[in-house]
This record gives structure tokens, C-alpha cells and sequence, in this order.
């Protein structure tokens, strides 16, 4: 199965044309023909199945069919992470955007003070939307930051059950119905009073055992342990 991420106007328009970067990837790199299938995504969660109908020297034409499931989880999950360098902000991205998180924000914490600028940013959106093509979902999480850890009361709005990583925290957790806030500090842990706020917001530890994880590897391991965890009935 092939993805490919197209502008939420053009999934709903047929034909598609292929230029450019996704032309050479298709047409050129994986030598796609007529009559092959291509699921065209919109980054919004929508979904349909096209029909190469048309191979040009520059250009290739889609028209778009059926609609077919976006892959997307049942639970909604944001992650808040405080920011690491630019290489492991990029792979924490990737690998939480394969497993289906639909939110992404950096924050600053007392022992990860970073920030990232425009172009930054732009480069995670990129490798989030070239991961969504990937792993065959069809959603691009949203991505932000750096927020300061005063701006977290507003972050977490609207995600009801509130989870902090933290090495007092106990292992198991049930993530519940609604959305979800996955919060991971720095590889120094949160300070006390960051704890202390945490719990404040109705924030509840849990602890992913006796090791030290690197942010990214936590972000990774937590999203991973909460979007396979069975959703009540």
C-alpha cells in the first residue's frame, strides 16, 4: 500500500495531479503504473483510495474513488514534552506521529530552558507529515512550542485525563475515556515545584520504571503504552 498526503481541497477534487518531489517518489523511485492503487490523504484524518490513470515524463494523474479508513487511533492524545535538541525533537516526532499522537507541543521546563524558531518547527512538520505518509495514517499531528510551563493550564485544556511522567509515579495507569495529555519532563526530571504545579493542574504521576529514559524514548514508550491500552467500553 502506497500514501500519499495531499491538500484537504484536492482529496476531494478528481483527478489529483502528482508534480514535483511526490511525483519522483511514485512515478520514479517506486515506479508505480496504470491502474495501480494510490490512498490519497488530506492530513485531517480523511482518506480515499485513487487509480493512477495517467503517467506523464513530469506529471502523473490520480482519480480519486471510495473513501477508506484514516488508520487513526480511538483515543485522542497530546504530547507535551520539554524541548530536546533539534535531532531528537525530529525523531520524537517521527516515531510518536507513526504511533498516532494528534498533538505535539514543546515546552520549557527549569532543566530544559530551549527554543525553537519558525524554521525549526518547519522542519518537524515536515517529518511529521513525511511519517503520516509512512505509517498509512491520515492525520498530521499538530505541532508547537516552545510554550513556557506557564502556559500549561491553557495547553491542557480540553484533555481531561492528565498524565505526567515521573519516576515517583506509580507503573500502572488507565488512561480512561476522553483525550489524553501525555506530559514528559527533561532527562533531569521535573523540579519540585514543576511537580508541585503538575499536581496542581490535576495532573497524576506514573512511572515508567527504575531506568532513566531520554525524552524522546519516554514520549515514545508512554504514547505507545496509552494508544494500545484498550479503550472501556
Amino acid at each position: 500500500m502506497i500514501t500519499l498526503l495531499v491538500s484537504p481541497d484536492a482529496l476531494d477534487a478528481s483527478p489529483i495531479e502528482v508534480t514535483g518531489d511526490s511525483y519522483r517518489h511514485l512515478f520514479r523511485a517506486r515506479r508505480l503504473e496504470l491502474g495501480e492503487r494510490v490512498r490519497v490523504v488530506d492530513g485531517k484524518g480523511h482518506a480515499r483510495w485513487s487509480t493512477v490513470e495517467q503517467v506523464g515524463r513530469t506529471t502523473a494523474r490520480l482519480v480519486v474513488a471510495e473513501e477508506t479508513p484514516g488508520n487513526e487511533p480511538e483515543r485522542e492524545l497530546t504530547i507535551l514534552a520539554a524541548a530536546p535538541r533539534m535531532q531528537r525533537a525530529a525523531w520524537l516526532v517521527e516515531k510518536t506521529t507513526e504511533i498516532g499522537a494528534v498533538t505535539i507541543r514543546f515546552i520549557n521546563s527549569e532543566r530544559s530552558p530551549r527554543s525553537y524558531g519558525e524554521a525549526s518547527l518547519g522542519r518537524l512538520r515536515r517529518v511529521a507529515a513525511a511519517a503520516v505518509e509512512q505509517c498509512h495514517r491520515a492525520r498530521i499531528p499538530e505541532i508547537t512550542g516552545v510554550h513556557p510551563f506557564s502556559e500549561l493550564a491553557n495547553l491542557l485544556a480540553g484533555c481531561p485525563q492528565r498524565w505526567f511522567l515521573d519516576p515517583y509515579g506509580a507503573a500502572g495507569m488507565d488512561p480512561g475515556t476522553g483525550p489524553v495529555a501525555l506530559l514528559v519532563g527533561p532527562e533531569g526530571g521535573w523540579s519540585e515545584i514543576e511537580r508541585e504545579a503538575l499536581l496542581g493542574l490535576d495532573c497524576r504521576r506514573w512511572g515508567l520504571g527504575e531506568r532513566t529514559l531520554r525524552v524522546e524514548t519516554a514520549a515514545v514508550a508512554g504514547c505507545s503504552l496509552i494508544l494500545l491500552a484498550k479503550t472501556p467500553m
